[in-house]
């Protein structure tokens, strides 16, 4: 795949000092919603695939990888040109639907979406995206969500394991059936409690929400054994870098994986005004965390070889 790098396992998606500064643009009915919000009501898939292509093209050389979806994502990488900086290419492998159970996520694989079928398409690893909540219990239909995402956890973990493609697991907490908003301590516990259960399981890196102060980062640095890069989540620019700070001081994050903070203000701009965009203001942004990470965040290696 144009691009690629020819490093294997995580070091196919790292930077030159072992972290992760790595963009996210698997967005599919997550974009189409941003559009929507912009005035923009059907965009064309034809759009959808050159957004992402002009998204890479204009953050090439300052991101380690891409965090692609294979619906408008990969597709985009053969617009671009061979020449220029090679990076590393994720692919969203989890399926665009999951199920739920009372309003809640279940979790769900589709085996032909395989750690194979990922490096068909040129990628270096396979992200899988869950939502997990470590103290979800099996309701009066007996259904353990819970124990139904780990188990599809461990198939993907030991897909990539026989084919040779890092693991990267992402999860998002998730309120129950008729459950109030958590207080910012019990978001934290169940963001760190889920982590947990994953790292267990031993992902090559994790991909995890900001657990909201340097104490919390502290407990996730404290606790696993397996690196982790944190998430964006849509947040405002200056909110994510401080957050990212915060990672790398005390929760020992090795980078992170961010998407709409640098590139969200794109959407609905004719292309010769949203080319000019990433290339100015959104490769501004990913320079400004690119630094912010620069000698703070942990080396992955430091992580796995413990």
């Amino acid at each position: 795949m144009t691009g690629s790098t020819t490093k294997t396992g995580l070091a196919g998606i790292a930077t030159s000092q072992a972290t992760f500064a790595i963009v996210a643009m698997d967005q599919r009915n997550t974009l189409k919603r941003m559009y929507h919000a912009v005035g923009i009501a059907d965009p064309s898939d034809e759009e959808l695939v050159q957004i992402k292509a002009d998204t890479v093209q204009a953050l090439r050389g300052s991101a380690s990888g891409y965090l692609l979806d294979p619906t408008f994502g990969t597709p985009a990488l053969r617009l671009l040109p061979a020449e220029g900086p090679p990076y590393g290419v994720l692919v969203a492998a989890e399926p665009s639907e999951r199920g739920t159970i009372n309003g809640e996520p279940r979790g769900h694989r589709d085996p032909a979406l395989n750690a194979r079928w990922v490096k068909d398409q040129g990628g270096d690893a396979v992200k899988f995206y869950v939502q997990l909540r470590a103290d979800r219990k099996p309701g009066p239909d007996g259904i353990d969500t819970t124990a139904e995402v780990l188990q599809v956890v461990r198939e993907v973990i030991a897909d990539c394991r026989e084919a040779g493609i890092p693991s990267v697991i992402e999860n998002l907490i998730f309120p129950l059936a008729g459950e109030d908003a958590p207080t910012p301590a019990q978001r934290a516990d169940r963001i760190i409690e889920a982590a947990l259960l994953l790292d267990e399981l031993k992902p090559d890196l994790i991909k995890l929400e900001f657990p909201g102060d340097a104490a919390s980062c502290k407990r996730l640095a404290d606790s696993l054994t397996v690196p982790w890069a944190v998430l964006s989540a849509g947040v405002a620019f200056d909110e994510f870098a401080a957050a990212l700070r915060i990672s790398c001081d005390d929760g020992g994050t090795s980078g992170f994986i961010a998407g709409r903070s640098i590139w969200k203000d794109a959407v609905g701009m004719s292309r010769p005004e949203r080319q000019a965009f990433l290339a100015d203001e959104g490769r501004r942004r990913l320079d400004n965390l690119v630094q912010v990470i620069d000698g703070r965040a942990r080396p992955y290696t430091e992580v796995t070889a413990r």
